[in-house]
């Protein structure tokens, strides 16, 4: 994929991390790239009374420190045929650490396994959502036990015009990122690829009541005509990946147009159930240049609601809030 130079797979040892692992060793090997396996382990103190920078402490350090080592070198051992492997260890709170990893060493793709079976409904205050909302590249969650090939992936875009208008260019460059990277994994994979928007009429509800008394006939020709026109938006969009990748590459992915009726936060999971989808590929920031930025709240209910991996795409120009660690 050229998206992407440097992957960064994150690995616990006393979890079942294969799934993350295969996923990033056959990227790496099918498009020589760069693959470093990172560990994330609490810091080790001396004891109750001991010094935290003696002797015993920085032996206890060491100790742990090699152990972890030889732990992440039993998961790449495997595939040391098959692509170079980098080993690191960082020590501190993990989603700080890992996107320490990132801005230190210029990887461009974070691979992890989720952190439980039921990540999915665990409290947005994980390191895992915590990550999401932070790291300045792209974060491919993997599902626990996901097969080793992507079979379906749904790409989510928004393409509608209503933002105000220091937002719509950033809005425009991540959704093109997204289907960048998706036509991207479907040719790397040989997957199947959808792409949705969820659009709804605004006021429409409000037309529809009794205050209003609008005729049912300018009703429907005010929804069938924001419709038209998110239909139209999301064909400029196709148009100009098309010239950016390629007449072939479309082709080949001849992605499947979803163009959904309702509030994304509910048929975006909704499809992504009923096509048995493998991967989502969806932007994650709400509001652009936010100083203190958070995931958007549609974002963070949509990824409470799937159950399938995830790839979390931010927009250009996204600045983490975790600083680099100062030496």
């Amino acid at each position: 994929m050229k998206n992407f130079n440097s992957i960064l797979c994150v690995l616990d040892p006393h979890h079942d991390c294969n799934s993350a692992l295969q996923r990033a060793v056959t990227m790496a090997a099918n498009n020589q790239l760069d693959l470093t396996l990172l560990g994330v382990m609490d810091l080790v103190t001396a004891g109750i009374g001991m010094p935290s920078g003696g002797p015993i402490s920085k032996e206890l350090q060491s100790s742990a420190i090699q152990s972890y080592l030889a732990k992440l070198e039993e998961f790449a051992a495997p595939y040391r045929g098959q692509v170079s492997i980098q080993l690191a260890i960082r020590q501190g709170t993990e989603f700080i650490e890992i996107i320490r990893q990132v801005l230190d060493k210029d990887h461009d793709l974070v691979i992890k396994c989720t952190e439980s079976r039921s990540w999915w409904n665990r409290l947005l205050s994980s390191d895992d959502m915590n990550l999401l909302r932070q790291c300045p590249c792209p974060v491919w969650l993997v599902k626990q036990n996901s097969a080793k090939s992507c079979r379906r992936i749904l790409a989510a875009v928004d393409v509608k015009d209503d933002y105000p208008s220091g937002e719509m260019e950033s809005r425009h460059a991540l959704n093109l990122k997204i289907l960048e990277l998706s036509c991207s994994l479907a040719l790397s994979e040989f997957a199947e690829l959808h792409v949705v928007h969820v659009w709804h009429a605004i006021g429409e509800s409000a037309m529809r009541g009794g205050l209003l008394r609008t005729p049912e006939n300018e009703i429907n020709e005010y929804v069938e005509s924001v419709r038209e026109r998110d239909r139209k938006n999301l064909d400029l969009l196709l148009h100009e990946i098309t010239q950016k990748l390629g007449k072939e590459v479309m082709n080949y992915t001849s992605p499947k147009m979803h163009i959904v009726k309702g509030w994304a936060r509910e048929e975006i999971p909704k499809l992504a159930t009923e096509l048995s989808t493998d991967t989502l590929v969806m932007g994650t920031v709400g509001r652009i240049g936010v100083p203190g930025f958070i995931m958007g709240n549609t974002a963070e209910t949509i990824l409470s609601q799937i159950n399938c991996s995830v790839i979390a795409i931010k927009p250009p120009g996204f600045k983490t809030d975790v600083t680099p660690e100062e030496n």
